[in-house]
């Protein structure tokens, strides 16, 4: 089956085209510091380069988060709105996940602490353990004060893996390649119900609410 994914939890973005656990074509972009929203003229180069039209997709796959509420909300609505043209299924996978499951070379057997940047001092964290032939998450998604990172990689005998890290992995859209062998398929979304896990409120908003002594309602 051709698998069409998009992962922009950080400001790189990526897509790829996976036909079974063969990632065909891949591209990554800049989703910060551009005139232009770049991460759809990436879906369609990859598919040109893949040579796969949209009515061959059988699936989308999007990076559902935590991380950069800008860049998840243009992923999420290309990737809903390219599901729904397609009318094929739109499943969610962790992008904290894509960190582990992306890494080139793969990852030694071991434990690792994935790490996202949550703005304000903190991080967003996942525990995973990592075999020849799994990969399983070990705790839930969490905010972790980035002074207390190191503890918390102790505390879980994990080794921190992300951008910004020591060892030096963003998620990528190729990291969906081990799904069905080495990880379960989630479920599909509901296309009508659907967001990507922002994890935290976006900025502007907390700047908001801090202004104006109340919460933003949304309309």
């Amino acid at each position: 089956m051709i698998t069409l994914v998009l992962e922009a939890s950080t400001y790189a973005g990526s897509a790829a085209v996976i036909d079974g656990a063969r990632v065909v074509a891949e591209r990554a972009v800049a989703m910060r510091g551009r005139e232009h929203e770049a991460l759809m003229p990436a879906v369609a180069g990859v598919l040109a380069d893949a040579g796969v039209g949209p009515g061959v997709i059988g699936r989308v796959v999007c990076g559902a988060g935590p991380g950069s509420f800008t860049s998840l909300r243009i992923a999420g609505a290309i990737a809903k709105g390219l599901a729904l043209a397609a009318g094929v299924p739109l499943i969610p996978v962790s992008s904290l996940l894509l960190i582990v499951a992306g890494a080139e070379p793969q990852l030694a057997p071991g434990r690792y602490v994935a790490v996202l940047d949550a703005m304000r001092g903190d991080v967003f964290t996942a525990v995973f353990a990592v075999t020849d032939s799994s990969i399983s998450t070990e705790s839930p998604t969490t905010i972790v004060p980035r002074g207390l990172l190191d503890a918390f990689g102790h505390q879980h005998a994990a080794r921190a893996i992300g951008p910004a890290e020591t060892t030096a992995v963003s998620p990528h859209a190729r990291g969906i390649s081990v799904l069905g062998h080495r990880v379960p398929w989630p479920a599909p979304a509901d296309l009508a119900t659907w967001e990507p896990e922002y994890g935290r409120l976006a900025e502007a908003q907390v700047r908001w609410e801090a202004a104006h002594g109340r919460t933003l309602v949304p309309r």
